[in-house]
């Protein structure tokens, strides 16, 4: 059985959870998060805590137990306290600043780089490189930030580009001067 699938989700008191057939729906402080249950596995709330359980042993009802069982506790954490992540972003005149509902990046290119910003998630720009996503839901927040960074990855040799904050770029040598 799945070690992680049969552990329960301790659901704290500012959370609702309300089980809909296929779906759970979080919600609390943080906000609002619905997850899809894969057929098969069933939820049951008891005593404050979160079952989920698989309908039988085979291979594909194993690999997704645990899979759904960590969807709902990252809804369970989500709605509670929230997801972050943080980027910066390094080079001469690199910077991106809020407007309304959009992310402007200014990194390099001929041109500005808008990003919408979706319902549920919060981006915040401090002194103009260091860009903050959150959220209550964990796959957009982790999805947002990933999007930002593809705009302009790490260079290995200058060093420049958007980043995760703590992320090491392991740099390369360049070309040796004659």
């Amino acid at each position: 059985m799945s070690r992680i699938g049969k552990k329960p989700i301790a659901i704290n008191p500012k959370v609702k959870v309300d089980l809909k057939g296929a779906s759970a729906e979080f919600s609390g402080p943080m906000g609002k998060v619905n997850v899809n249950i894969p057929e098969g596995i069933t939820c049951k709330m008891e005593s404050g805590s979160l079952l989920v359980e698989r309908r039988d042993d085979t291979a594909a009802q194993r690999s997704l137990h645990g899979l759904a069982r960590q969807l709902l506790a990252n809804a369970a954490l989500g709605v509670e306290k929230g997801f972050r992540k943080e980027l910066d972003i390094v080079g001469v005149g690199y910077k991106a600043n809020v407007e309304g509902k959009k992310v402007v990046f200014n990194i390099g290119y001929s041109h500005p780089i808008e990003l919408v910003v979706p319902e549920g998630i919060k981006v915040t720009v401090d002194k103009g490189t260091h860009v903050v996503v959150e959220g209550a839901d964990r796959e957009l927040v982790g999805q947002i930030s990933a999007t930002i960074r593809h705009y302009k990855k790490p260079d290995p040799y200058k060093g420049k580009g958007v980043m995760f904050t703590g992320e090491k770029i392991i740099r390369k040598a360049g070309k040796a001067a004659k």
